[in-house]
């Protein structure tokens, strides 16, 4: 093994295993040695377009075998991986541009439109067909605490704001989780996550520890149908999920797709309901959903619940660099058990936001080495850790805690819902009260009296919902995280 960083890292990759079929996309296998070419050909056409060590460089494409070609074209290069959602809108891609000083931007022809009109006068890669014109070129030289990628967050909450990753962290967390979750035999993954997102980005580089060779299902994006035509024509062993796909998977007739090789989902990027995984797992059965957790600012993964080493309702066990603890209000280390802020600590932490940003104090932020995460949980007497909700979530009733996670885990058990969002509306006797939206399934016939019961029966006098609106859908995140910025727009 030489230098720990990421270009370095694809390049022991591709040359561990003999040439293999490596990933299916929309009807063709991609074969490894092939694959590895092209993004040493887009290394050299990236150099020659002028691309520096150091340089940020925009990547927003939807999911394609060329998302990760680039990234690892990039990281040889030694520029710093700027992943986009390729479901921005203009202003928020000309933020994320100018913010990040990008060099340049890669993008896929049917967003070519998008990047035009965000109006920053840089280069535009349309495609990477002139990059790979390229010569072949092999990784030149970064430290492990170099800058590998810079990801923007939080655009949910206010403008968006970039957490700056090392090659060290990237590389240490990536490992840690494969090392956590590979089991021998199991290398054929469905992948409908966007890599855009930090979720995807470190699928793509835990890909590159593997210790046999991988074969990845891609999907462009996720459609509950056809997650379920491909996981089972091409015999998958285990996917890569969030809870809203969950959520969508479960309003499919399950049972008429017999999946007798899949053996786990992994979920993460936001917490999953026991509920919605104790019916998953009953109407599929040999098949366990496997929570983990983390932020973008800790490399994308912090916990993760091992295969055979499940706990139900917890998000797993900390990754071997990373420590836990559970502070009160005031800062002081909590006991096993009870529930304040989840604090990390460890290596492989975010080197710190770019350029001028501040986050909220009530967020996510770096206090010394310890990255105080915003999100409320405890740990138990064996180190796992349970998840409550974010604490800028949290709805006060009457001087009353109502976190909206169990509001919404009540909700969603009953057999007519789909999935739920609740969220607080300004109230001026109580501060705030709780308002539930509620996707229904098709032909269902309950009323919003009728849940507003189920909930009461379910969580108790304070925290139901006095008031239940429906919905088309819930609306969810660019990366498929429920988005309570629109919830709350909705009240008005």
């Amino acid at each position: 093994m030489t230098e720990q960083t990421l270009g370095r890292l694809a390049e022991e990759s591709w040359n561990r295993f003999d040439d293999h079929d490596s990933m299916f996309y929309e009807g063709v296998w991609h074969r490894s040695h092939d694959l590895a070419g092209r993004a040493r050909r887009m290394c050299g056409g990236l150099a020659g377009a002028g691309i520096r060590p150091g340089d940020r460089v925009a990547v927003m494409m939807a999911n394609s075998p060329e998302v990760p070609l680039v990234y690892q074209a990039l990281w040889a290069a030694g520029a710093v991986v700027t992943p986009v959602v390729f479901l921005v809108g203009p202003e928020e891609l000309r933020h994320i541009l100018l913010d990040s000083g990008a060099r340049a931007i890669v993008t896929s022809p049917e967003l070519a439109a998008t990047v035009r009109a965000a109006g920053v006068d840089i280069p535009v890669h349309v495609d990477t067909a002139e990059l790979e014109q390229g010569p072949e070129r092999g990784p030149v030289h970064r430290a492990p605490d170099d800058l590998a990628a810079l990801m923007y967050t939080g655009g949910t909450t206010g403008r968006a704001k970039g957490v700056m990753l090392s090659h060290h962290g990237l590389w240490h967390v990536a490992k840690d989780a494969y090392d956590l979750s590979h089991q021998e035999g199991g290398n054929r993954a469905l992948v409908p996550v966007p890599l855009s997102h930090s979720y995807g980005l470190i699928i793509t580089i835990a890909a590159m520890h593997a210790t046999e060779p991988q074969q990845a299902v891609l999907m462009r994006w996720f459609e509950p149908r056809a997650f379920l035509d491909l996981a089972g024509q091409q015999r998958v062993q285990y996917g890569t999920v969030v809870p809203s796909m969950i959520h969508l998977l479960l309003a499919e007739p399950l049972e008429e797709h017999p999946l007798p090789d899949l053996a786990y989902l992994t979920c993460g990027a936001a917490p999953l309901g026991r509920a919605a995984l104790e019916e998953f797992e009953r109407r599929v059965p040999g098949v366990q959903i496997l929570e983990g957790y983390g932020l973008t600012e800790t490399s994308a993964v912090t916990t993760f619940n091992p295969p055979g080493r499940r706990r139900v309702g917890s998000v797993g066990l900390p990754l071997a660099g990373y420590s836990i603890t559970i502070r009160d209000a005031d800062g002081e280390a909590m006991e096993i058990g009870d529930v304040g802020e989840v604090c990390v600590t460890g290596d492989s932490l975010m080197l710190g936001y770019w350029g001028e940003h501040r986050p909220d104090p009530e967020g996510t932020a770096l206090v010394g080495k310890e990255l105080r995460t915003g999100d409320i949980g405890c740990v138990d007497d064996d180190g796992y850790l349970y998840i409550v909700d974010r604490k800028k979530d949290l709805i006060i009733r009457g001087g009353f805690n109502v976190f909206p996670r169990d509001v919404e885990d009540a909700l969603n058990r009953h057999p007519d819902v789909v999935v739920s969002g609740v969220v607080g509306r300004p109230d001026p006797r109580l501060g705030e009260e709780v308002v539930a939206f509620v996707q229904l399934k098709e032909g269902a016939a309950v009323t919003a009296e009728e849940l507003i019961e189920w909930a009461r029966e379910r969580v108790g006098r304070v925290k139901y919902p006095r008031e239940v609106r429906f919905v088309d859908s819930v609306p969810v995140t660019s990366v498929l995280k429920l988005d309570r910025k629109a919830l709350r727009a909705l009240l008005a």
